[in-house]
């Protein structure tokens, strides 16, 4: 089962530049008009978004810390993830994905695209996995 820290993450807030009803717990980065969902596997993601906000409304975003964060496919605890192009969080390996960010480490499982699973996660300070 997944879990968040509420205490460890640091959550910011933006204006949603567009509806992101469907996006919780989903990667989010910056645009012009606010947060708005990672449209790229290479896109560096501010946060992931903790609520679903319409389009001008307040988006909640953890920077960093323990989330819930969807899984795009079976991803085992303790693998390194990135954003998959539909900001959803994916293995990365190091070497390999030298266009893609890390983002963080799984806590917890996924068994399928769209489970939810803990991630520690650190969108202020991404590294390539190089």
């Amino acid at each position: 089962m997944a879990f968040e820290y509420t205490d460890s993450q640091v959550v910011v807030s933006f204006p949603a530049g567009a509806d992101l009803s469907a996006k919780q717990y989903n990667f989010v980065k910056i645009s012009g008009t606010g947060v708005i969902a990672v449209a790229a596997d290479t896109d560096v993601p501010i946060g992931v978004l903790l609520n679903d906000p319409a389009s001008g409304e307040i988006a909640a975003v953890a920077v960093s810390g323990v989330v819930k964060l969807k899984a795009s496919a079976a991803i085992t605890a303790g693998a390194v993830i990135g954003t998959s192009a539909a900001g959803l969080a994916v293995t990365r390996v190091a070497g390999t994905d030298t266009t893609k960010y890390i983002i963080g480490r799984a806590i917890t499982a996924a068994g399928a695209s769209g489970d939810i699973i803990s991630a520690a996660i650190d969108c202020a300070s991404p590294a390539r996995a190089a």
